[in-house]
């Protein structure tokens, strides 16, 4: 899980249900973050530690039981590898592929077999009938301080192509919002 608004709160959640949770990010700030003001356990910087594999292994030493998805490309490689037997990947995204001319393949596919990981792509929108329930959920744990919301926000609509291009850069903390009028 990332630094990003969804890898933020994914790892919220998952500490809350008692998960080990791991992030990764492209910078000390973002790291910082996801440790020491969301709760992370662990986190790694994958720019600086291009060997995802290894950065895997020495977070997760005997595997990886349950993978958020959001990423693709490498980082995916790289937990296939690392899963371990009868492991789950939810995948909602694959960010590292939406501007590519032509997407690129996953290498290590057969480790799905071998190791027996389920792997579901879903969309949030089939569940739009339980976010009632959701929000009875995650309401009491904002305010009670368990969930953490971060907004990155940019100021002014001049400022939406650079907030754009930030996002797709990983220069943003958290949601990235443009604020064109202030009320």
């Amino acid at each position: 899980m990332g630094k990003g608004a969804v890898g933020q709160l994914m790892g919220q959640f998952a500490k809350l249900l008692g998960c080990y949770v791991v992030g990764s990010a492209g910078s000390k700030d973002q790291i910082d973050l996801l440790k020491n003001r969301l709760g992370f356990d662990e986190a790694f910087n994958y720019k600086e530690d291009p060997d995802l594999n290894a950065a895997l292994i020495r977070c997760f030493p005997e595997g990886i039981d349950i993978y958020f998805e959001n990423v693709g490309g490498k980082m995916l490689d790289a937990v296939l590898i690392n899963m371990k037997i009868g492991g789950r990947i939810a995948v909602r995204g694959m960010i590292s592929q939406y501007n590519l001319d032509e997407p690129k393949g996953v290498h290590n596919l057969t480790r799905l077999i071998s190791k027996r990981v389920r792997m579901e792509g879903f969309l949030v929108s089939d569940y739009n009938k339980l976010y009632p329930k959701f929000l009875e959920m995650i309401i009491p744990h904002i305010k009670g301080g368990k969930i953490v919301y971060i907004e990155d926000t940019a100021e002014g609509l001049e400022s939406a192509r650079a907030a754009l291009v930030g996002l797709f850069s990983g220069r943003n903390l958290g949601k990235q919002v443009v604020a064109v009028a202030s009320e």
